[in-house]
């Protein structure tokens, strides 16, 4: 690649005689000589053979061809204060990238809400987002996968606050044929229609959970699958309430009327692979995390 011939100091000269209005005006905004603003420009035109400026009068307008090289040089100047910015994040010790595993019943307007925070604050770390299913999350911690978790099942040799309690209910399609039933389900009931089961996205131990007797059964590995299939009336589970508050409102969901167990909780857990050495940007993120989290609850309450 061959060096450069216009230096980042002069494109920011030319920039500033644009954007102020005048070489007198850059010259004060850039506490220089206005002799040495004209001569930054004028070598500049010298070493790429084109005029940026032509005089109307008093004013220096841009040329067609000086219009294509503020466009160039702005996204240039920007992108090289970009760069200072991540060199100075990676020496103060924040990570190029965070990898996070986040188990499906966690609400999504949440998390990216979270991460689009973090993201505006630290543009230049990556998220790698790894979406898992019961154990998954915990596993990717025991595998060195995750930085960050938020996970219901804590893994042995960890510790974590709880994040968010989240309530599932019992649910179907309001034509269903256990709604048409009319009266008060019994777990018998249940057991002759088909539920639909989210698989657990661990491999070390995957593990089942809550109430599986029904002898006919779909298991999908997505939580948004299970919900379209039981929104498109081909079976029951217990689901996430914030996952479905739409789909229940717009009665397209519909809670089952079980005698018992219609409704059950889970913990999440939001979980550091290693809390005392995490860097700064797993910090922040989980703080986010919190304060979202908290935020949100207070809007449902």
């Amino acid at each position: 690649m061959p060096a450069a011939r216009i230096s980042l100091a002069q494109w920011q000269t030319f920039l500033a005689v644009v954007d102020h209005g005048g070489y007198a005006q850059a010259a004060e905004a850039l506490n220089k000589g206005q002799s040495t603003v004209s001569y930054a420009v004028g070598r500049l035109e010298s070493l790429l053979d084109v005029k940026v400026f032509r005089l109307e009068g008093r004013r220096a307008v841009l040329t067609e061809a000086g219009q294509l090289l503020y466009r160039r040089a702005r996204l240039l100047v920007e992108e090289a204060g970009e760069l200072e910015k991540a060199a100075r994040n990676v020496a103060a010790g924040w990570e190029a990238e965070i990898r996070l595993a986040v188990d499906q019943i966690f609400p999504m307007d949440t998390l990216f809400d979270s991460l689009a925070r973090f993201s505006d604050e630290q543009p230049h770390t990556r998220i790698e987002l790894r979406e898992s299913v019961l154990s998954g999350a915990s596993e990717a911690l025991l595998q060195g996968e995750a930085d960050l978790a938020i996970s219901g099942k804590l893994p042995q040799g960890f510790l974590a606050d709880p994040l968010l309690n989240l309530r599932f209910i019992a649910v179907a399609h309001p034509e269903h044929a256990l709604h048409r039933l009319g009266r008060t389900l019994e777990f018998e009931d249940l057991q002759r229609h088909r539920q639909i089961v989210v698989r657990d996205s661990g491999s070390l131990r995957a593990t089942d959970s809550g109430w599986l007797g029904a002898e006919q059964r779909w298991t999908v590995s997505q939580m948004s699958t299970s919900i379209r299939a039981i929104a498109a009336g081909n079976g029951f589970a217990w689901l996430p309430e914030l996952k479905i508050a739409d789909l229940l409102a717009a009665g397209k969901l519909k809670p089952l009327p079980l005698r018992e167990g219609r409704e059950r909780s889970a913990q999440l857990f939001l979980i550091y692979a290693d809390r005392e050495y995490a860097g700064p940007g797993v910090k922040r993120l989980g703080e986010l995390l919190r304060q979202t989290v908290a935020r949100d609850c207070a809007r449902h309450e």
